[in-house]
């Protein structure tokens, strides 16, 4: 038998550095966070049961929409309840499973907004460009197709990544973040982490992808909005609110991807929070109003429920 490594060390409680600049204003912080998460959870809460609610609402966009406010609800728990705490406790540290819980939570709801607004993308390409199919497409089942790969695909490529990352060794306990994040933790291995960021990239070009998807069907779009005034009205009405949702998601996270990897330790923390904190922040506020407030239709039926 081979001697063990000196270096080797098993690893339980992981120390979060994130907050370790900012303590001075945790209060503030505090008490901001404590009036914005139960806020993002009400008006999301409002959008799903709205939805739910009305029978009228029932169509595939709609269930899209309703599908990506209860993955904010998912994501956003994994997170807020915890940094909540940490702002109020001395020590910031997480145990190694809870740490693993909240990597698996955080990305697999990341990564599922990006495979529900490519059905998303795809639904309008259909509505628009082939109406009199829509309805022999966007059949129940394909619907339900489509819910199921938005949230397996994830659940599948984030189980994969934290089976590679637990059986590291690892060689220190410190995560320069607010939260658990996989490549903060993989950094943290004794020995090479090759096949972990192999997988990593199979992932991101796998997710580039949806991008491409999304790129593909939003050209047709556009060539359908040149030819007809009623097209192009449909198009602003549903399609823009979901271009915006798409850009706030796609540059929060290739922000996060690029920072983790190749981000400088010269940033100021405060900006490297903030940056880690995009899609956890403003994405969960403004998908609730963007679809709940722009579409006029649920705009509507919320009005409707507010007057019974």
């Amino acid at each position: 038998m081979q001697p063990l490594l000196e270096n080797e060390s098993s690893v339980f409680l992981f120390t979060l550095s994130g907050l370790n600049e900012t303590m001075e204003n945790r209060y503030v912080f505090f008490s901001l966070t404590a009036l914005f998460y139960p806020l993002m959870v009400l008006c999301n809460l409002i959008v799903i049961f709205t939805i739910i609610s009305q029978n009228t609402l029932h169509e595939p966009m709609y269930i899209f929409i309703c599908n990506l406010c209860v993955n904010t609800l998912y994501g956003t728990a994994g997170f807020y309840p915890k940094f909540m705490y940490d702002l109020l406790a001395e020590d910031h540290v997480i145990s190694y499973v809870g740490c693993m819980i909240q990597i698996f939570v955080i990305y697999s709801s990341v990564l599922c907004d990006l495979s529900t607004l490519t059905v998303m993308a795809y639904d309008r390409y259909v509505a628009i460009c082939r109406p009199l199919e829509y309805h022999s497409i966007m059949t129940n089942q394909r619907v339900l197709e489509w819910i199921l790969f938005c949230w397996l695909t994830p659940f599948f490529c984030m189980s994969v990544l934290i089976v590679l990352t637990a059986r590291l060794t690892l060689c220190g306990s410190t995560v320069e973040k607010l939260y658990c994040e996989i490549w903060a933790v993989a950094k943290l291995s004794c020995f090479s982490t090759t096949v972990n960021n192999v997988f990593g990239y199979i992932v991101i070009i796998g997710y580039f992808g949806h991008a491409v998807l999304i790129y593909c069907s939003y050209i047709q779009l556009i060539r359908m909005c040149i030819k007809s005034i009623e097209v192009r009205h449909k198009f602003m009405q549903t399609c823009v609110p979901h271009l915006l949702s798409l850009f706030i998601v796609a540059i929060a996270l290739l922000f996060d991807v690029l920072y983790s990897r190749y981000g400088s330790k010269n940033v100021p923390q405060g900006v490297r929070n903030f940056m880690a904190l995009e899609f956890l922040l403003i994405t969960p506020i403004l998908n609730p109003l963007i679809y709940g407030l722009n579409l006029s239709t649920v705009r509507q039926r919320m009005h409707h429920l507010n007057c019974i």
